[in-house]
């Protein structure tokens, strides 16, 4: 490693560069989700002994890379003639990082370019093209501004599956408006007890007309007032909104199905609901407990299959259904190509399912609200249409922008809850947004 790069870098660059590469690498060759491996990554006393900012740098790398990866591959493509080598390593996920530095990071050349043929040279196949590495990443360097021009987010980082998907449900402007919502850093939501003026002022953050608070800097949410005492949980703003649709649950039996890891459980437990909450892994439910025991939430929970849980009927059952969660790929960018067409139909199988044994455990009279964080119509609008269809006894209550703080944009033409990226505009571009998501409520008929 050269003494500029050190210098551009700091003692722990390299070490930090070296977790991105793993990061990337897992991410991109196994599929595993970002988060889950930069939790797994706390726990690590290499990673642990870096600087603040130096794993601050590993996330970012990471995220950057998976963010831009259509343009990173288009922009190696194009100055590497024979592609990427066989039998090469590490060399792909060493180029994709050192690449999204340049791009997305801007990063000094020196720095990007050195590190990654540093990180070429440990790696036993990897370095035999040590020279290729250094010749792709300095052109790309010299070429940055050019790159970066000619990169679209719709055409270049979407893959072309859900591309075709999105401009076919929601038009090709909307789509593009959706690709460019994924390139941000997303912003920290979060839901109060009560007071958010107070809360506003005291955490730096925004009201949003939703009801949610949405913090202007990004910082270690466990040092914020108000964490440890339990008077506000993360939930992005879009994700806080199915709960609602529920109106005054006060002393009404309440069951969360497929819960964990606890947010929408939270809202309706300090709503005054009796609250049971559901959840097929023992350690996501673990997760939920630690939760409510920090927010003072008393709530009771079960570890099951929600096809096989068997109970009296509630008075409103909230169904959070596992999804493709292609609404979150501006938090979760691997999602983006991690997932297929046929996880779509797969997991709009199951939906059905559990929608199915959601209906059963209502009360007649009661309410049923259907969510996921999914994008595709399959999983949302067109499951209610089915279900409905199938389901005599129940209709649906439409959402009015009244619930919704007056945004309109988020309901749809039918009444359901449908939110996009690119809503909640913004001048500051990582104040803007939210996940996509969708919801409806539906009522069981009393007879």
């Amino acid at each position: 490693m050269s003494a500029a790069s050190v210098a551009a870098a700091g003692s722990g660059g390299l070490t930090a560069r070296r977790f991105a590469v793993g990061v990337i690498d897992d991410a991109v060759r196994r599929r595993l989700p970002l988060d889950e491996q930069m939790e797994k990554l706390a726990g690590d006393a290499a990673f642990a002994a870096l600087s603040v900012s130096d794993r601050g740098l590993v996330r970012a790398i990471a995220y950057g890379a998976l963010r831009k990866l259509g343009s990173i591959r288009k922009a190696l493509g194009a100055r590497m003639e024979r592609g990427m080598p066989p039998k090469s390593g590490m060399l792909e996920p060493i180029l994709i990082a050192g690449v999204a530095q340049i791009l997305v990071l801007g990063t000094a050349a020196h720095a990007a370019v050195d590190t990654g043929v540093s990180l070429a040279k440990e790696d036993a196949h990897a370095r035999h093209f040590a020279d290729l590495a250094n010749a792709v990443l300095r052109r790309i360097a010299a070429e940055r501004d050019e790159i970066l021009a000619s990169s679209d987010p719709l055409i270049d980082d979407t893959p072309a599956w859900l591309r075709e998907r999105w401009t076919s449900a929601y038009g090709a402007a909307v789509a593009g408006a959706i690709a460019a919502a994924h390139q941000r850093e997303p912003s920290v939501d979060i839901t109060v007890k009560a007071d958010p003026e107070l809360w506003c002022a005291s955490l730096g953050a925004e009201l949003l007309p939703t009801g949610s608070l949405r913090l202007a800097a990004r910082t270690a949410i466990r040092q914020l007032p108000g964490y440890e005492t339990g008077d506000w949980w993360v939930q992005d703003a879009a994700a806080a909104l199915p709960a609602r649709l529920m109106g005054d649950v006060a002393g009404k039996r309440v069951l969360d199905l497929c819960a964990a890891p606890g947010g929408k459980t939270a809202q309706l437990a300090h709503a005054g609901a009796v609250v049971t909450a559901l959840d097929r892994s023992a350690p996501r439910m673990r997760r939920l407990v630690d939760n409510m025991a920090r927010l003072g939430l008393s709530v009771e929970t079960v570890v099951a299959e929600a096809g096989q849980y068997e109970a009296a009927p509630f008075d409103a059952v909230l169904l959070d259904a596992p999804c493709s969660a292609t609404g979150t790929i501006r938090r979760h960018p691997e999602v983006a190509w991690a997932r297929t067409m046929e996880d779509v139909f797969k997991l709009a199988a199951l939906q059905r399912r559990l929608l199915d044994k959601a209906a059963a455990l209502v009360r007649p009279g009661g309410l049923l609200v259907y969510a996921t964080c999914s994008l595709e119509r399959e999983e949302g609008e067109a499951q209610i249409a089915r279900f409905l269809a199938d389901h005599a006894d129940f209709s649906l209550a439409p959402v009015t922008p009244a619930e919704t703080g007056g945004v309109a944009e988020v309901v749809s033409a039918d009444g359901c809850l449908r939110c996009l990226p690119c809503h909640l505009p913004h001048p500051v571009d990582r104040m803007a947004g939210m996940d996509g998501f969708f919801a409806a409520r539906l009522v069981r008929a009393t007879h």
